[in-house]
């Protein structure tokens, strides 16, 4: 699924719950593809990010890209940090396109007496529609390692596999954005991510 030319645009598009990284990956992946030489457009939305809410972001490179949004139907890569998220976002996914998907479940906030349960076969759910899904324990890759936060990394070590980008631009970058107590253990987590290729 590697792109042959810079003239395509690729949409990417991440998402997750407050408190699980979403932005961070966003940043890193509009800053890797920058330094490899897209021209880059990156917007975000915050939802109650503070509560648990939905947060999503939107990062489209290529050789000229003109707006930071993706319209539904158009997304070549969908990121979820969380299989609710994925169901929610996957409606933006192109036909034959990918999801990333943590396999992983974040109960979401309800009110008094909503007792709707958590939505099962969410992965098959997905299959079904004829996307591309690789689903990554990363959460429980991320607390081996020591820090369930960088379950985003170790899901960007995913989709760095299948973007047009070498691997020495994701581990330069990651470098220079994380603060260095951090490094190695994001360093980690984006390796093992890079070994999950289905």
């Amino acid at each position: 699924m590697k792109l042959e030319t810079q003239s395509k645009t690729t949409n990417v598009l991440l998402a997750g719950v407050g408190g699980q990284g979403v932005i961070l990956a966003s940043e890193l992946l509009a800053l890797v593809a920058a330094k490899a030489g897209y021209d880059v457009k990156q917007t975000e939305v915050h939802g109650v990010a503070q509560r648990g809410g939905a947060v999503s972001s939107h990062v489209r490179f290529g050789e000229k890209v003109h707006s930071p949004l993706t319209k539904p139907g158009d997304v070549d890569f969908l990121v979820a940090l969380e299989k609710l998220e994925a169901l929610r976002y996957a409606h933006f996914v192109r036909e034959g396109g990918m999801v990333v998907v943590n396999d992983y479940e974040i109960k979401p906030v309800r009110f008094p007496g909503d007792n709707r349960p958590y939505p099962k076969h969410a992965l098959e759910f997905l299959k079904s529609k004829g996307f591309h899904v690789i689903s990554v324990k990363a959460t429980d890759k991320a607390i081996e390692l020591g820090d369930q936060r960088v379950a985003n990394l170790v899901l960007l070590g995913v989709l760095s596999n299948f973007l047009p980008i070498p691997r020495d631009v994701w581990e330069k970058t990651i470098e220079e954005r994380i603060p260095e107590r951090f490094l190695k253990i994001n360093l980690k987590a984006f390796e093992i991510g890079r070994k999950e290729k289905q």
